[in-house]
Parts: C-alpha cells; structure tokens; sequence
C-alpha cells in the first residue's frame, strides 16, 4: 500500500532542504527523498569543494609571491595535496552532515535514501515504498557533461567530481573548457604546483562575457604560466605512452598538448533521464530541462521543478531563489516570478568576477542610449595596497532613464563589491544614489561613486 504525504521532494540541493521547512511549518507533511549525497552540487562537488581549494591555492601563491610584500619565506613552497584534500572534505563533510541531520530531525519530514522513480502524477518510488503525494517538487540538479570527443573512450579523463579526490599532483593537467569550471580548476592546479594547459573551442575564454573582460582573465591566467589554446576546432584524444596526448586543430598552433590528468569541463546536463518523468506526464526541452512556467510550475498539475534540472538557472543563488519563489506563491500569496529576478554570478578565479545584468555587447545589441563608465584596477587604493592589480571596473547605464543596466568588476573583491550595484538594481534607483553615497576606504567598493560619476556616452 502506498503511504501518503501532502508533499514529496526529490533531491537535497539548495532549494529543498529549506522548501521542506517551510511545507513542515505551514503543517504539511513532507516526504524527502535523496538518492546519495545531501546538499547536492553545491555541498559536495560545487561550490563548497572548490572554493575551499581556491582558498588553499590562495595561500599557496601568496606565499610564492611573500618577497614582494616584504616577507621572508624559508624554502621552496610546496603543497601537500591529501592535507588540501583532507580539509577540504572536512568542510564539505560537516556541510552535508548538518543538512542532513536538519531533514531527519525536521518535525513532519521523512527522509529516504534511494532512487526515486514516477510512477503517476502523484506516486513515486524509493525502493520498496510507494509514496503518494498532491504536490511533488523536483530538485535533482545536474551533471557535467562528458563530450563525445573522438578517442575519448581511449584515455582515462576526469570531471568535477573525479578531480575533487586526487590525492597527488598531476604533472601536467589538460583542462578541455574554458569557462567557469575550467578556469576555477586550472588556476587552482597551477598554483599547486601543475603544468596546466586549458584548451576551449571558442576563440577566447568565458566568451559569454565581453572581449576585455576575456582578454584581461587571459591576462592574468598567462602570467601564471597557464597555457592557452582557443579556438579549437577539432578536440580528440590518444594515449601516448603513459600520458594522453590531446589534439587541438587551432589555427595558431596545430601540435598536440600531452599532459598526464585530462579535465573535461564543457558543460551541464540535467539529471531527468531516468527519474520516469514520462509515466508522470511532465514534459522536457530538447536539452533535457524540465519546462516550468514563470512560477516554476511544469505542465502537470502538482508538479513543480526548481534548480539546475529546470534550465531557468545554473547557480546555487538561483536554485535558492526557486525556492523562494514557490514558497511565496504557494504559503505567502505573494505572486513572485522567475523573470523577476536580474542574472547575477560570479567567476572564482583570482582575481574573481563579480557580475550583474547586461554585457556592454548586450546594451550595445539593445539599441538603447547607454552611458558607460571604467576603471582600472591598477587606480584603486585597496587593489594597489593588496599588490592584486589586475582587471578593471566597468558599468553601463541608461542615459534616459538613469537606471543601471548591468556591470562588470574583474578585480580583487569583485564578488563582494557588485552587491552595491545589484541592490541598486533591484531597487529600480538611479545610478546616482551610488554616486552620491559615501562609502569606506580603503575599499573597492568606495570606487564606485567615482566611476558613475565619470559616465560617457557608449558610441
């Protein structure tokens, strides 16, 4: 017989565990289901893992670089990679057991372990149970994709995942991608100590953002001592000898890269493929996504998808922010959308990426009257003082209506300073009460004003 709940959730990534707090506080009772790991990409092989790496390569290339500060460093600096990798799981670890002793001590959730299939529009099963449910909410996220390259199947590769357990070194690490991922663990790689060498198939790094903001990322990846390979037409792979030899057709530089480690980091794909959507009638995109309306709710009545498997968005924040969405409609009757929201991330490389809104190529596709305004980094007090130079500031405004129409900050404290400018953005204000603020120094944020007050025109 099937046991009945008010609401069954599947998958423990961002927007669940606290969707499951809400249903259990309005008086619902939940059933949760998780097929392995609690907390999803983020706590286990995203955000959490690699910003703890980030955090140890940091450390590392600070202490490289300790002379230049005026600080005596004895010896050649040297990473221990299974103490990187131990307390990186530690954190992870403590993490995803926090989550998961929520849910299992949440009042009026059951929490399941195990593969959940559909079986109607209102039943799914866990193994042996049957569960029966008038609301169903998605939450399984995604996987990278692994790209069939020829000669693939003929090397040992990694993705995200595989790359978060080594305990060694690799002498030479080829990174397929260059984009988020691939840049977050190449620059990680290298100041560890590894040859990198990151190959992408378009003519320049993270080409969703604009020419001078993938130059300067190049830049800065370059004076690492990072190889880089654009514009590569024709990725295929061989061992050679004990190492993987990857082909590159590029037009600058048609010889192959041989490296020892192989990362693949080309993308995401949703993890709907064998969940049984099809008994449960729920329709996907040609991708693989599940299609949701505005208010995340799919083409069945009672069945919702929130996160990375709805295509609507690729970050923790917005998988986050699907939560927020159903809970206000479906407890708060505060009708809260989708296209509410403005595309805000950022890129962790050193320096990171803060980003919010439209690219200078976007505003400048748009036809609209734009003003712009810069600034490099090299004319900040805080960058200069920090001796972390490189990358710029960069927004742009609707010169008619004063309101910003997006922003750039490729820059130490990026990720942190672009805050000022989202909330402004949110708040539908003009650009000058940024301008007329008064802010701390010594910040990049106090730069800010300054720039908004030197706006020209975007010819």
């Amino acid at each position: 017989m099937p046991t009945t709940f008010d609401s069954i959730i599947i998958g423990a990534g961002q927007a669940g565990p606290t969707l499951a707090g809400r249903l259990t506080q309005s008086g619902r009772t939940v059933a949760f289901i998780e097929r392995k790991l609690f907390g999803g990409t983020c706590v286990n092989t995203g955000c959490t893992p690699t910003k703890a790496l980030v955090a140890s390569a940091y450390v590392a290339q600070k202490a490289r670089t300790a002379a230049s500060y005026g600080v005596t460093v004895q010896g050649a600096v040297s990473v221990d990679m299974k103490a990187v990798k131990a307390r990186k799981d530690q954190i992870v670890a403590k993490s995803r057991d926090g989550l998961e002793n929520y849910l299992r001590n949440m009042k009026g959730c059951t929490a399941f372990t195990g593969h959940a299939h559909f079986e109607s529009p209102n039943q799914v099963r866990v193994g042996d149970d049957l569960l029966t449910a008038k609301e169903i909410f998605i939450n399984v996220g995604g996987r990278a994709v692994v790209p069939d390259f020829p000669g693939v199947d003929r090397v040992p590769w990694m993705d995200n995942v595989g790359i978060l357990e080594l305990e060694t070194l690799p002498r030479h690490l080829i990174v397929v991608g260059g984009s988020y991922v691939g840049l977050e663990f190449g620059q990680i790689f290298r100041r560890f100590g590894s040859e990198v060498t990151i190959i992408e198939k378009s003519p320049r790094l993270v080409s969703r953002e604009d020419e001078d903001v993938s130059a300067s990322i190049r830049g800065f990846l370059e004076k690492e001592g990072i190889h880089v390979r654009t514009s590569a037409e024709c990725i295929h792979f061989e061992p050679r000898g004990n190492d993987i030899a990857a082909g590159v057709d590029c037009t600058d530089d048609p010889t192959d890269s041989i490296g020892s480690h192989v990362l693949l980091a080309v993308g995401r794909t949703p993890n709907t493929h064998d969940l049984g959507l099809e008994k449960a009638g729920v329709a996907l995109d040609a991708r693989g996504f599940i299609t949701v309306d505005d208010q995340l709710r799919t083409n069945v009545p009672g069945i919702w998808a929130l996160g990375d498997c709805n295509g609507r968005g690729a970050f923790t924040h917005t998988a986050y922010n699907d939560f927020e969405i159903v809970a206000a409609n479906l407890l708060d009757n505060d009708p809260r959308s989708v296209t509410d929201r403005i595309p805000v991330y950022a890129l962790y490389t050193d320096p990171p990426l803060g980003r919010v809104g439209l690219t200078e190529e976007q505003v400048r596709k748009s036809g609209k009257p734009a003003l712009i305004g810069t600034r490099p980094m090299t004319k900040v007090a805080r960058a200069i003082e920090k001796g972390e130079t490189e990358g710029f500031i960069k927004v742009l405004v609707d010169a008619q209506t004063k309101e910003i129409l997006g922003a750039s900050i490729l820059g130490t404290g990026g990720d942190e300073a672009i805050h000022c400018i989202i909330d402004t953005m949110y708040a539908r204000a003009p650009y000058t009460l940024i301008q007329r603020a008064v802010h701390i120094h010594p910040t990049v944020s106090e730069l800010l004003p300054t720039v908004f007050g030197d706006l020209k025109p975007l010819t």
